[in-house]
């Protein structure tokens, strides 16, 4: 079994920042994709953010040149550093992960989520 715990959610001001991270536990071989969602009240599950285990990356291009995603291999954890928060970025942000496990089987885990709240 693996686990996907987030952190770093909370109220800001508009124009402020967060550091949100997701930390991966349990039977992890290796960590291949990782990302990050978010799901405002009402709305359905959205695209953020992406990281492949190589380095690449990919942003929604409502958050490019605002966020940054990074991830610690060695650590199993991932970042979201977000930058320049709106309003409109308020939602439960999800994190997750393409993970093969110890068994060799391969499937998507999904976090618990945090808050933001972006205040105006």
């Amino acid at each position: 079994q693996v686990q996907l715990v987030e952190s770093g959610g909370g109220l800001v001001q508009a124009g402020g920042s967060l550091r949100l991270s997701c930390v991966a536990s349990g039977s992890i071989f290796r960590i291949n994709t990782m990302a990050w969602y978010r799901q405002a009240p009402g709305n359905q599950r959205d695209f953020v953010a992406v990281m492949t285990d190589s380095g690449s990356t990919n942003y929604v291009d409502s958050v490019k040149g605002r966020f940054s995603i990074s991830r610690d291999n060695g650590e199993k954890t991932m970042y979201l550093q977000m930058n320049s928060l709106k309003p409109e970025d308020t939602a439960v942000y999800f994190c997750t992960a393409d993970v093969t496990t110890v068994a060799r089987s391969r499937t998507t885990y999904w976090g618990q989520g945090t808050q933001v709240t972006v205040s105006s």
